[in-house]
């Protein structure tokens, strides 16, 4: 199946709902609401993971490879997908586990009805999937630091939540414009950064990573097949923007696995067998970048 777009999370709609979310629009205000904090600790090497909706199962395979590699960060930031898999990465879940989880997956089961909003979808299951599988609840409490990336729809600026409830902000990431009903966090509505912020390598060092690894899920647009021609002007304003974050990456890693993606079992596990090769492939640097 061709499904060249990005969302993982859309397709829900066409393949069925997982109940109903009574209030998409609801503001979240207590004390565990999502929220920008200040690192506790210095951070020397960041990790940053890209959206990309169904190609982000190769930050599966990426992090295998890392876990394989006796690698560790003081921080993640992720986008989007990236948000999701870094946060289960983060809260201490083995990447074994992760793996399993994303050759599983349901797609369908991480949409519901959002009765009264324009976008008729809420991701809040997506919310509670990262609260039944992290081993944490709050960012916070993060076995390593996380930053989930999302989009403040007032102004169009990127925050990245630090502290608060991490399936909550992992849901902001990933409620993709005009898909997914935006999250409500303290009178601001959010909303996945994939159309300003693919690769947030500058939040990154904003919060003070002095180096950075990054992994660019998105299609090899110079290799893009005959019959893709109707999706070029997106993918080049997608290009020029991680172009921008991957030129302030000390290593940056992006898997080849073709451009067409789907939501099939096949596709899932090429998508993380690529990932683990390309990390393996450059093991030396990276256990270098790690070194210093």
């Amino acid at each position: 199946m061709r499904v060249p777009r990005r969302s993982l999370l859309m397709m829900a709609g066409a393949a069925g709902l997982a109940g109903c979310s009574l209030a998409p629009d609801q503001d979240h205000t207590g004390p565990d609401a999502p929220r920008t904090t200040a690192l506790r600790r210095p951070v020397r090497t960041a990790w940053v993971l890209s959206s990309g909706g169904p190609r982000g199962f190769v930050h599966v395979g990426v992090l295998k490879a890392l876990q394989e590699l006796q690698l560790r960060p003081d921080l993640i930031v992720g986008a989007s997908a990236g948000a999701l898999v870094g946060c289960l990465c983060a809260s201490g879940v083995p990447a074994e586990e992760v793996e399993a989880l994303a050759l599983d997956l349901q797609a369908w089961s991480l949409g519901r009805l959002a009765l009264g909003t324009p976008e008729r979808l809420s991701g809040s299951a997506v919310a509670d999937l990262v609260r039944e599988r992290a081993r944490v609840r709050l960012l916070e409490q993060m076995a390593v630091p996380m930053a989930c990336v999302a989009l403040r729809r007032s102004d169009g600026a990127p925050v990245a939540f630090t502290a608060g409830d991490a399936g909550l902000a992992v849901q902001a990431s990933t409620a993709i414009e005009g898909q997914f009903a935006p999250v409500r966090i303290r009178g601001q509505r959010y909303g996945d950064p994939d159309g300003s912020t693919p690769l947030p390598v500058r939040i990154a060092r904003a919060l003070g990573a002095q180096r950075v690894l990054a992994v660019d899920a998105s299609a090899h647009v110079e290799r893009a097949p005959p019959g893709a021609e109707r999706y070029r002007e997106s993918d080049l304003r997608k290009k020029a923007l991680i172009d921008t974050d991957a030129a302030l990456a000390d290593l940056l890693l992006k898997p080849d696995f073709g451009y067409w993606v789907s939501l099939s079992r096949e596709f899932r596990e090429r998508a993380m067998a690529a990932g683990y090769r390309a990390t393996m492939a450059q093991a030396k640097e990276l256990q270098a970048l790690h070194a210093v």
